[in-house]
């Protein structure tokens, strides 16, 4: 069965589940900031999940990395997957920009997280939620 870490849990904000992933926004308004988790249990690393959910996961990386470019006018998207401190897999998809606090070095360690307003934090749900419309599973999304 599958469960979202803790830390994850408490770090983001839900989306919504494509047919892999289960789609969260970072709290941290400093950037558009997005984090995929696979919905397998137990899964480190990307080479432990099955050769078909590799394809999937880069497919719907791939997808949300587009989005997310032609949505926030980032200059470059980053993606990576680290897990040194939480263990489940998951890919950060980072939109970033030359104005942005950490550029051009990462953006771990780089200063607090900024919070969003409660406005904000519901028109960049909103926003999202209509961006991938098209690939959620079925009608299972918080929205």
């Amino acid at each position: 069965m599958f469960d979202l870490d803790e830390r994850l849990g408490a770090d983001t904000v839900e989306i919504g589940n494509f047919s892999l992933c289960k789609v969260l926004l970072m709290k941290d308004a400093n950037y558009p900031w997005l984090i995929l988790v696979p919905r397998r249990s137990s899964i480190s690393e990307v080479f432990e999940l099955s050769a078909h959910d590799q394809m999937q996961l880069m497919e719907e990386s791939a997808y949300v990395a587009q989005c997310l470019k032609a949505y926030s006018n980032a200059v470059k998207i980053n993606i990576a997957t680290l897990g040194n401190i939480v263990k489940q897999l998951h890919i950060h998809i980072v939109a970033r920009f030359e104005d942005d606090m950490a550029w051009p070095g990462p953006i771990w360690g780089r200063g607090p997280a900024k919070a969003y307003s409660e406005g904000e934090l519901e028109k960049r749900l909103a926003d999202l939620r209509s961006l991938f419309a098209e690939k959620w599973e079925g009608d299972k999304h918080d929205g």
